[in-house]
């Protein structure tokens, strides 16, 4: 017998070497992975709106569930921290203040954790089917941008309703949105390739995302709470602004809200967590990308 008709391990790679035959998951080069990610970008769209429809489509109020959530949200962490708590003492237009926090926090919640998911709920998909794994983080992605949208919209039309009038500031709303985006793909990226292979984040996910939540400063002024009232030191308060989610609720709110001025380190901060994060979440989900939906 031939050591190809014996089937050995050996035998057998040897002879995929010889006529030039590759793994079929085999993981590309970086600038092929990213070529075909490109070319399969109508699939991607079509997946997270495809998503998107069926999420609500068994509920009588269908898609304006994704904007009565976080406003249910809002409200009552507004009667808990505005009004109970006090936390609306010194902050002017605390409605908008408030919404403004939510909204955005939502986004980068929702698509962090979907993120974290995205290669464990979808293994019969990745091992029936062909195609870089990466399509399915940025599908979760755009499928949480496409709700914001519609959040961003009625928030605009609620700050019009709370005295702030529109400006020119109000421009820079994208550019906020695409850094804000270009983080989130990053961490869903980050997280989805921890997620595949660590199957307790889900159970840890809730938690992380609660006190994420409290450290963002979406229910309090940080500067005010921190330095003012509860007479920390400055470092801390500057540690928080640094916070990614922080840094883009801060520079959020800073548009949308006149009397509302961060200091300018959030802008920096955005910008840094956009462009590290995606770099870093790309290149660390891709190193992997050939060992997803194994085991």
């Amino acid at each position: 017998m031939s050591q190809v008709e014996s089937g050995s391990p050996e035998s057998l790679a040897e002879l995929a070497k010889k006529y030039g035959l590759r793994p079929a998951i085999a993981r590309p080069r970086l600038p092929v992975y990213v070529r075909q990610l490109w070319e399969r970008r109508h699939f991607i769209l079509t997946y997270a709106s495809s998503r998107n429809v069926s999420r609500y489509s068994g509920s009588a109020l269908g898609q304006l569930w994704q904007v009565l959530t976080p406003l249910l949200n809002a409200g009552i962490y507004y009667v808990m921290f505005g009004l109970i708590l006090g936390g609306s003492h010194g902050i002017d237009n605390y409605v908008g203040f408030l919404l403004t926090g939510m909204f955005v926090f939502t986004y980068t919640q929702r698509t962090v954790t979907a993120g974290a998911k995205s290669i464990s709920g979808n293994l019969s998909l990745i091992r029936a089917l062909h195609f870089p794994r990466a399509s399915l983080p940025l599908a979760y992605t755009i499928q949480e941008l496409q709700q914001l949208l519609i959040s961003m919209g009625v928030l605009l039309v609620i700050v019009l309703f709370t005295g702030e009038a529109p400006n020119w500031f109000w421009l820079m709303i994208p550019m906020v949105l695409l850094l804000q985006t270009m983080f989130n793909v990053g961490a869903g990226l980050i997280l989805a390739r921890v997620g595949s292979t660590l199957r307790d984040l889900n159970q840890l996910l809730p938690f992380i995302m609660r006190t994420w939540l409290y450290a963002s400063g979406v229910f309090f002024a940080i500067q005010a709470k921190v330095v003012g009232s509860a007479g920390l030191p400055e470092w801390v308060a500057t540690v928080m602004y640094l916070n990614p989610a922080a840094s883009y609720i801060e520079w959020m709110r800073d548009i949308l809200i006149t009397t509302h001025t961060p200091p300018q380190l959030v802008w920096m901060s955005c910008l840094g967590w956009a462009v590290v994060t995606m770099a870093l979440g790309f290149w660390y989900f891709w190193r992997a990308e050939d060992r997803y939906g194994r085991g």
